[in-house]
């Protein structure tokens, strides 16, 4: 297996509850690529997901996740492979309980934050890069969809992952809204970051194009889609 590929795949069997959702399946992302991931709803793109984030076993085949070799991973590694995975959901998990800022340090204190005021910069400065310190105390419910986007991104970004999965993250946001979304994508890409999209919206990966690899009948494949200056 490569070095320079932070995800691989090698003959791997992708299973959720005893049903083999994708077969034989080889994938390669290197260090710092972004990659969209595109196929119809039930394909497999969110069981792929849980297998990379080790929620799903590998039980046949190869894989690497950030040095991480999922078929001999232990039960005490699974921690500290999620630190180097941030996950972006469509439907954002904000704790609906607690502020933006409380949401934030929840999750540090979780992963074994313990100084008060650490805690306290990292949030700030996540919620700096997703332009909305100035929400640090607004409940869920008062932001936008947009903004509650935003939020679950500062989320997955509190411990400097070196990955980015995000599982249709405008599914439920207008178009403009998607835009200001995949440009953070894009930032976050050009700072290092190896980001991973699931993704409906083709206008969206024409507008950003990128790699793009569709899951479809058990497999995957590497797919080209033009861009509209590209179309006749």
């Amino acid at each position: 297996m490569s070095e320079e590929n932070i995800i691989e795949l090698v003959n791997a069997d992708i299973v959720q509850r005893d049903h083999v959702v994708l077969t034989d399946i080889s994938l390669e992302i290197k260090t710092g690529e972004f990659v969209y991931l595109i196929g119809k709803v039930g394909s497999g793109k969110s069981s792929l997901f849980k297998t990379l984030n080790a929620e799903l076993p590998l039980d046949k085949g190869e894989g690497k996740v950030a040095g991480y070799n999922l078929a001999e991973l232990k039960t005490r590694d699974i921690p500290f492979l999620r630190r180097k995975l941030g996950i972006v959901f469509q439907d954002f998990r904000l704790l609906s309980d607690r502020n933006v800022y409380d949401n934030l340090a929840f999750v540090l204190k979780a992963t074994d934050w313990k100084d008060e005021k650490e805690i306290d910069d990292r949030v700030i400065t996540v919620l700096d890069m997703v332009a909305l310190l100035g929400k640090a105390k607004s409940m869920p419910h008062q932001l936008s969809g947009g903004e509650q986007q935003r939020i679950s991104i500062a989320r997955a970004l509190l411990n400097n992952p070196e990955i980015i999965l995000a599982d249709e993250p405008t599914g439920n946001l207008d178009p403009d809204t998607s835009i200001e979304l995949m440009q953070i994508f894009k930032n976050l890409n050009e700072q290092g970051k190896t980001i991973v999209v699931a993704t409906h919206d083709y206008p969206l990966i024409r507008k950003f194009p990128a790699r793009i690899i569709t899951v479809d009948d058990q497999k995957i494949y590497e797919t080209v889609i033009k861009r509209k200056e590209d179309q006749g």
